[in-house]
């Protein structure tokens, strides 16, 4: 009978149960099939070293070193290996492969076997995600703890200015500001979505919260199709196509920008982005942020947006007369 350990735990290989009077880390043992299937889940259609390298890159972000990720990316596709067998999946040197598997098994992510030579396994996919999640929300609410503690280098007194307008660059930097502007609203969230990456489950929650306290949400689509998602996505707030003429695109022959979104919240807190270019370019969102109801950029913006609002509405009175 082989016995497996996990930093220093013994593990009942007949029932996977920690010899301890714990509850079970999990209940049944997956077998390569079910390892291969969570892992293709959670990355995608598998394309094989492709893959391979995409598994490699997200491990490292969330803190793994190369040789680490590789041996334990090498480890997922087999019920268990040896040293060699693992340098030969991941071209980890095999003096390398103990290092790592020394460090993926003080993390909780691999077993050994201590027979010779040592056999290795690594713990099942979600288990090993769950584990990596967590240190990964450690590590950034510890960066948030000593950051804020830090003394600083400013000879003055830091005063807030209103006047100012800072830029941010991609996707998920821009997100992240829209995000919080959302959050912090009181009164009012003006949004224009130009582009359907802009609506996430995430916003869609987010612009729920805002409505649940009594936070008035208005959404304006470029164009009908993106009302439409809109209107399957968000189940709050009114929607509708921007009758922003600005919005939908420029007078000028030479300006292929397309503004990706806009969010003016509490009449005070901007930002609006944009894509320009061709793929791939387009695909890069800049954005602007200005905040202060006396701020120039917050201000022209809030001018337009009310004075296209309100003709809108006189014509449609018109019409309607």
């Amino acid at each position: 009978m082989s016995t497996w350990f996990r930093c220093g735990v013994t593990l009942d290989p007949t029932a996977n149960r920690l010899y301890t009077s714990d509850p079970p880390l999990y209940s049944d043992r997956l077998n390569t099939m079910d390892v291969y299937s969570v892992f293709a889940a959670r990355l995608g259609p598998m394309s094989g070293n492709s893959n391979k390298t995409r598994a490699v890159g997200l491990l490292q972000e969330l803190g793994l070193k190369e040789y680490e990720a590789k041996s334990f990316v090498a480890l997922t596709r087999r019920e268990s290996g040896t040293a060699r067998e693992i340098s030969d999946t991941s071209d980890v040197p095999r003096t390398r492969v103990y290092d790592a598997i020394g460090v993926l098994e003080s993390k909780g992510l691999v077993e050994t076997q201590h027979s010779n030579p040592q056999v290795f396994r690594a713990v099942p996919i979600e288990e090993a995600v769950e584990t990596l999640k967590r240190e990964y929300v450690d590590r950034t609410a510890s960066l948030r703890s000593v950051l804020s503690r830090l003394d600083s280098t400013d000879d003055t007194e830091s005063t807030t200015s209103t006047h100012e307008v800072w830029a941010l660059s991609g996707r998920r930097a821009i997100t992240s500001r829209t995000q919080r502007l959302i959050e912090g609203s009181t009164d009012e969230v003006f949004l224009i979505v130009g582009h359907e990456t802009v609506i996430t489950d995430r916003l869609a929650r987010q612009l729920q919260s805002a409505h649940d306290r009594g936070v008035d949400v208005v959404i304006n689509a470029v164009d009908e199709t993106l009302e439409a998602q809109i209107r399957r996505d968000i189940t709050c707030g009114r929607v509708s196509v921007s009758p922003l003429d600005w919005v939908n695109g420029s007078p000028l022959a030479d300006d292929g920008t397309q503004i990706s979104r806009l969010l003016l919240a509490d009449r005070e807190s901007l930002i609006v982005s944009s894509v320009a270019g061709r793929p791939p370019e387009r695909d890069h969102e800049r954005g602007v942020v200005g905040r202060g109801f006396d701020n120039g950029v917050v201000a022209i913006v809030r001018r337009l947006v009310a004075s296209g609002l309100v003709s809108a509405d006189a014509a449609s009175s018109s019409r309607d007369e």
